[in-house]
């Protein structure tokens, strides 16, 4: 018989992050252990609060209600399909039933990433911040090596971070240091046209959710006119059937998709965007979400078995002061699974 535990925790930032919805100080997130006679398996249902589409009341109660079923004996597998309106909790459980699967509970795709002879490409994230902070951590990013760049745009002043590309643009080309702006949403539809065209300035890779979801009229004519690449993030959230995603990547035809398995239905509901994308000849990559050392192997495990070789979004294990103690580690600009052990004494399983 199964047994299964559900516990709290919360991660400290280091330094706040900020984003166009705030700045961030802790992420809440939740871990789901499964355990027989033999093995265990954890996952991290990594709800984010103000942005997951599970993010709302109920939660705790349905986290509870999976626990209590697979100790009652009902099959783990069968869960995960009747939790579409719970994409974390899908995560964190489809995480923890591999675990259970394999031989070692933090191997869960079995890739050359796990094995330890490939690194993953990631791109450095730059936070927003004063025009200094943020030149600061521009500078350390590239002094580290990495060659793919993420800056969060639209909470400070708009000509500010045009100069902050300006001077990437003046000491290094397109060809030398790829640029990705996310904006969370944060330009207007009646003035979004004008700042793409100020951004196209600066030789974007693309944007990430110029304005805010729902408005897909506005986000069509954005893809189709040729000013910055668009990818979508936040408007994938929420998204659940399959009609849906392609009624949503047939309207919009964006050039990319971002995918953050804990907020569209874990792995399964990855590859179904995955698929559709594909399909459609939308290229796409995967971020984690601000998850601890749990979540994060495990998306970076995924992606490790999916082939994409466009640098991924899975720098944000380096964030936490109380991070979970695991192989994971930066060389360069690279995610490698080194020979550091897995340390779960601070969680409360």
């Amino acid at each position: 018989m199964l047994k299964a535990h559900t516990s709290r925790y919360k991660l400290k930032f280091i330094t706040p992050g900020g984003t166009s919805r705030g700045i961030l100080k802790e992420k809440e997130t939740y871990f789901l252990t499964i355990e027989d006679d033999h093995q265990f398996g954890i996952g991290e249902c990594a709800v984010f609060r103000g942005l997951s589409f599970d993010d709302r009341p109920g939660y705790l109660d349905t986290l509870k209600n999976v626990a209590d079923k697979i100790e009652s004996g009902f099959p783990p597998e069968q869960i995960i399909w009747e939790l579409t309106d719970w994409p974390s909790i899908q995560f964190g459980l489809e995480t923890a039933i591999k675990g259970l699967q394999s031989s070692n509970p933090f191997n869960i795709f079995n890739g050359d990433f796990c094995q330890r002879t490939r690194g993953i490409e990631i791109n450095g994230l730059i936070w927003m911040d004063d025009w200094h902070h943020m030149n600061k951590q521009l500078r350390k990013k590239l002094e580290d090596g990495f060659t793919c760049i993420k800056i969060k745009i639209g909470a400070i002043d708009f000509n500010q971070e045009l100069n902050l590309l300006k001077r990437i643009r003046q000491e290094y080309s397109g060809n030398d240091v790829e640029i990705r702006v996310d904006a969370n949403g944060a330009f207007m539809a009646s003035n979004v046209v004008e700042k793409l065209e100020a951004l196209a300035e600066y030789d974007l890779h693309s944007i990430e959710q110029p304005i805010k979801k729902g408005q897909w009229k506005v986000m069509c004519d954005l893809s189709k006119a040729p000013i910055v690449p668009i990818a979508l993030d936040e408007e994938l959230i929420g998204i659940t059937s399959i009609a849906e995603k392609e009624e949503l990547l047939n309207t919009i035809k964006p050039q990319y998709i971002v995918l953050k398995p804990a907020l569209i239905g874990g792995f399964g509901g990855t590859d179904e965007w995955v698929s559709m994308a594909e399909k459609h000849n939308i290229k796409w990559w995967v971020t984690s979400a601000l998850e601890s050392n749990i979540g994060l192997n495990a998306i970076a495990q995924y992606v490790d078995t999916k082939g994409c070789k466009m640098p991924q979004g899975l720098g944000t294990g380096q964030l936490f002061s109380n991070n979970i103690p695991s192989p994971l580690e930066l060389r360069s600009n690279h995610l490698w699974y080194g020979s550091n052990s897995w340390d779960l004494s601070n969680l409360k399983l």
